[in-house]
């Protein structure tokens, strides 16, 4: 990678790489706590909702009170994208308008933009790429978080001129989890609420986990970065332990579960039946490979790559993710090679809006993770052709009518403002990416 001889003689110059971060939270947090062990990088601002909230979560990370003293807090992303000096903006507010709306602003300021929003990517991501590509900027994926890592696998698997079958991670999952609301989320992560609340967890964040809406956004995200297809009829969540991917994650008509080669998804840690898989990817990210002929499929066998049946798919994965502790990967790859870990390119796959229960006309949706309605991932184009509405503006909006219960919302099913920035960066994509 290079990153450090790169970063070496930046900090020697007087150039330390500099940059803003918006949302200290659990992925910003982890990020700001290797920064100080990185020579040469610098975070200059810290924007959140709550400035002392953020000082807090400094010290909490270990920062001595110099390192907070030459830092600036404020409680305005946009001030922070916007400030003098900063190279590469952090999103890591996990609100889909409100990354928009700072992305924007780090853009028109010439900032390279790394979006650990994946909320908003999804949503809009295709267009801010294409903005940051008209500025000459960078629009990258948050490396540490599975997109980003498959995007990585991706790109090596194709370099090496091997076909891509399959791209995608691991979770926990039964499909009684898609009506899971966030009363009852703790259990299923054999905690109390009690305990949640007392370590500061969020049920609604934590349910979005579970009931397979961030499954569906981190799989549109891989789709669209790396022109992969979304199943036609969403995630299947087949149950795969890291000896099996090969034989599982392979086209239907080679006897595996997938639709055919070049497809994303998602296996889970779970039997149907609730027993745990055995050597599972829970935490992990794979790819899996097809030789592109029988003397590379022979090379898979002699050097002790697990396959399918026929030899000629086998799988690669890495079985953690570090998330925020390898945020600065993005960062330094911004600033220092004027590349991105992983970026949106094409409109492949979306994550809509889709009833938990039967909806009444009236009532309120509640968004990602929330007591309505969950994110399932859809092909783009059918969603688009189905006027479906995106989990990303699935919040805080009414019904006009009823939907039954697991039919996916439309934008005729709510009262959406037509007016605000966000629905017209929707609006923007839909109409470009016809």
């Amino acid at each position: 990678m290079n990153l450090m001889p790169k970063l070496a003689a930046r900090r020697e110059a007087g150039r330390p790489v500099r940059c803003a971060l918006i949302g200290a939270g659990k992925f910003g947090s982890m990020f700001l706590a290797q920064v100080p062990h990185i020579e040469g990088l610098e975070v200059a601002a810290i924007a959140d909702l709550d400035p002392e909230r953020a000082r807090q979560a400094c010290r909490t990370v270990g920062w001595d009170e110099a390192g907070i003293a030459a830092t600036r807090f404020v409680d305005s992303g946009v001030t922070a994208a916007e400030m003098d000096g900063v190279e590469v903006v952090i999103e890591a507010t996990g609100h889909p308008a409100a990354g928009a709306r700072h992305a924007l602003a780090a853009i028109a300021a010439r900032r390279h933009v790394v979006m650990v929003n994946v909320e908003a990517d999804v949503l809009v991501g295709p267009v801010l790429a294409a903005k940051a590509r008209a500025a000459g900027v960078v629009y990258s994926m948050a490396y540490g978080d599975q997109p980003a890592l498959v995007s990585e696998m991706v790109d090596w698997a194709r370099a090496a001129g091997f076909t891509v079958a399959a791209a995608g991670k691991g979770t926990k999952y039964l499909p009684a989890y898609h009506r899971v609301t966030p009363d009852e989320v703790w259990g299923h992560y054999g905690l109390t609420p009690e305990a949640a609340k007392a370590a500061g967890m969020n049920p609604q964040m934590f349910n979005s986990f579970l009931d397979g809406t961030k499954s569906a956004i981190e799989m549109a995200a891989i789709a669209n970065a790396c022109g992969l297809d979304v199943p036609a009829d969403g995630l299947t969540f087949p149950p795969c332990g890291v000896d099996d991917l090969a034989q599982v994650l392979r086209p239907k008509a080679a006897g595996g579960q997938l639709e055919r080669d070049g497809m994303v998804e998602v296996v889970s840690s779970l039997e149907r039946d609730g027993r745990p898989v055995f050597r599972d990817l829970r935490w992990g990210v794979y790819v899996v490979l097809k030789a592109p002929n029988p003397y590379a499929a022979a090379c898979f066998k002699q050097y002790g790559l697990p396959t399918d049946s026929t030899g000629l798919y086998a799988a690669m994965y890495k079985p953690f993710h570090l998330i925020g502790l390898e945020l600065s990967i993005s960062v330094l790859n911004a600033a220092l090679r004027g590349e991105a870990t992983g970026t949106t390119r094409i409109w492949r796959g979306d994550a809509v809006a889709t009833a938990k229960r039967d909806l009444k006309a009236g009532e309120m949706l509640d968004g990602e993770g929330g007591y309505t309605v969950y994110g399932r991932l859809m092909p783009a184009a059918a969603s688009r052709a189905a006027k479906a509405l995106p989990i990303g503006l699935a919040h805080g909006v009414s019904l006009k009518r009823d939907v039954p219960a697991s039919a996916a919302v439309t934008s005729d099913d709510v009262a959406l403002d037509e007016t605000s920035p966000i629905v017209s960066l929707r609006r923007e994509l839909e109409a470009t990416s016809a």
